[in-house]
């Protein structure tokens, strides 16, 4: 991969997390805040999210497997979205706020696997470049955050505002990055157009345990989502968002570790440490507090990145490996319905109903809703112990 075009492929990382990090996080605030939502309707909205992530990737995936260049689909979708955030920045009802994130979201959400795919296919050995591209994304996430704690815009509309104008700029973009065109020459059937392609995968049984527990790992991954930042900000900790950024800072650090590891521990180890990790951060906000015990709730910050770049990453190259050339870029629409398609639905619904079940007198129970993604980690960490069984010398799914 020549530098020019590595360069290329991070700027578009960098502004594909940036649009993300922008509004994601600090989402159930604001509805909070702006629109006097309950724990259940945070979960739902976060939940629209990955509702449009079990819809669309698979079929936008597969139009840039076989009819178009994977570049101009992302830019026609950031444009498209870039509008609709501008939308949700001036609703002002729950049922409208949900209606436009779920649109915004059918067109953002397959824009992650194509991104990859871009930058897949420019690469000689994505083992070793691909997190070196990628870590611009995790700088772009921590950028939008300090954007974020400077413009002062935390619990107010302007993240939308924010993240609709880098959408934008993203869109036209798209259009000058390196040409990635099609690359199945099979015509399309009624099997390719619902993305059923890529399930190919399923019959290999290393990915297909992989597959189950990335749908579990995805609850905790939902509750940190949703209400990390509205815990942060009821604790006391000020500008949490611009805390919160030393959790990406950390998953940026912990990706240059990827290549190393990959190749030389194995996919389960790397897995397992991400899962281990997923634990130690809620017992850390369970216990944690703003008084002698802060220390933890920055820990719990910090271990984003072992938490995100050892399970989330890492999947991402193990789904790579395991994919034909005629699969590519659906399967990683795949990997993107297993994790924020079908895990976040679970999760997201899942998390806003615990936090609205120990939520008494409008006062959130936040020690006894930490614990519960804590024990769902306990669980899938140690069946994945079990029943996870995979080479260091990953092949290829027939």
């Amino acid at each position: 991969m020549k530098p020019k075009t590595g360069i290329s492929l991070g700027l578009m990382m960098f502004l594909q997390y940036y649009i993300w990090g922008s509004w994601y996080v600090t989402m159930g605030t604001f509805m909070t805040k702006f629109l006097n939502s309950t724990g259940i309707q945070i979960g739902a909205v976060y939940s629209a999210l990955a509702i449009a992530t079990m819809i669309s990737p698979f079929f936008i995936g597969m139009i840039a497997d076989r009819f178009f260049a994977a570049q101009k689909v992302m830019g026609i979708l950031h444009i498209f979205g870039g509008i609709l955030l501008f939308l949700a920045a001036r609703v002002t009802s729950n049922t409208t706020f949900y209606w436009v994130i779920l649109l915004y979201s059918l067109a953002y959400m397959p824009t992650i696997g194509l991104s990859n795919s871009v930058a897949f296919r420019q690469m000689s050995d994505p083992g070793k470049q691909f997190p070196l591209v990628r870590v611009f994304g995790t700088v772009g996430w921590v950028i939008s955050g300090f954007m974020i704690a400077i413009l002062g815009i935390e619990q107010t509309p302007g993240t939308f505002n924010m993240a609709a104008i880098v959408s934008l700029a993203l869109g036209l973009y798209c259009f000058f990055l390196p040409d990635t065109p099609p690359l199945a020459k099979t015509p399309a059937t009624a099997k390719s157009v619902m993305g059923i392609d890529a399930f190919i995968l399923f019959r290999d049984k290393p990915y297909l345990i992989f597959f189950i527990a990335a749908i579990f790992v995805c609850i905790p991954l939902s509750f940190y989502f949703g209400f990390a930042n509205l815990f942060l900000n009821q604790s006391g900790m000020q500008n949490a968002a611009g805390k919160m950024v030393m959790g990406q800072i950390s998953e940026a650090l912990f990706i240059l570790a990827i290549p190393f590891l990959f190749n030389r521990i194995g996919v389960k180890k790397m897995l397992l440490i991400g899962m281990t990790a997923w634990i130690a951060r809620y017992l850390c906000f369970a216990f944690g507090n703003m008084g002698p015990n802060a220390w933890m709730l920055y820990t719990g910050i910090i271990l984003h990145g072992v938490c995100y770049d050892f399970f989330f990453v890492t999947g991402y190259m193990y789904t790579e490996k395991k994919s034909n050339d005629r699969i590519k870029s659906a399967s990683q629409g795949l990997f993107t319905f297993v994790t924020y398609g079908l895990g976040m639905f679970i999760g997201t619904w899942f998390s806003g109903f615990v936090t609205s079940y120990y939520t008494v007198d409008q006062v959130y129970q936040w020690q006894k809703i930490w614990y519960i993604p804590a024990y769902i980690a306990v669980a899938v960490l140690i069946c994945f112990i079990f029943f996870f069984k995979e080479k260091k010398e990953i092949g290829i799914a027939k």
